[in-house]
């Protein structure tokens, strides 16, 4: 398999690893992904495989992600560790690379950071952050907004997703991401000069 010639094949596989609202949420970010792609300049080819393969572990028993990672050479942090929702971006990420062969580290950081960012994120990374929020089917409080934002600005878009992130999660009394904490700072600094 070539890395970037197979989304056929990569939605066949998606198919057989997740139900079904999981995989059609997975076809219709790979849709968005391409759009805000080619939209905002990014390689297009590499957000539909990273679009859809972003979810691969999603559905994959805790103790196989965990199992895998570790054979991956990945050693979760305390905070990881208690946020066993947030292992599926990392596990998905060593699964792209250790079981498809796809070794590009931009394809790699894109799925790696999906749910939480990071500072320094490239554009392929940012594309695939907001096409996450943004699929065809996502219909959560303030979708439509960020659906807007994101035809907009890409930054605006990060902006409101970042937040989004944070604020939902101390609503729910849990642990933020330190990479999270550090996109929106960076974003709100780079904002602000």
């Amino acid at each position: 398999m070539t890395e970037l010639s197979c989304y056929e094949e990569y939605k066949s596989l998606i198919k057989t690893k997740m139900g079904e609202k999981r995989y059609i949420h997975s076809v219709n970010m790979a849709k968005q992904a391409v759009h805000l792609a080619e939209k905002y300049g990014a390689d297009v080819e590499k957000a539909e495989t990273a679009g859809i393969l972003h979810d691969i572990t999603k559905e994959m028993p805790e103790d196989e992600q965990l199992q895998l990672m570790k054979k991956s050479g990945i050693i979760l942090t305390k905070l990881q560790m208690t946020a066993p929702k947030l292992w599926h971006s990392i596990s998905g990420a060593c699964y792209i690379r250790d079981v498809l062969n796809i070794k590009d580290e931009d394809i790699f950081n894109a799925v790696r950071y999906h749910t939480t960012g990071r500072s320094g994120m490239s554009l392929l990374e940012k594309v695939i952050f907001i096409a996450d929020f943004t699929g065809e089917e996502r219909d959560y409080n303030g979708a439509e907004e960020m659906k807007q934002a994101a035809e907009e600005s890409l930054e605006k878009a990060m902006e409101i997703g970042l937040a989004f992130s944070i604020s939902d999660l101390v609503s729910r009394r849990m642990t933020v991401a330190t990479e999270t904490l550090d996109a929106y700072n960076e974003l709100m600094m780079n904002k602000n000069i």
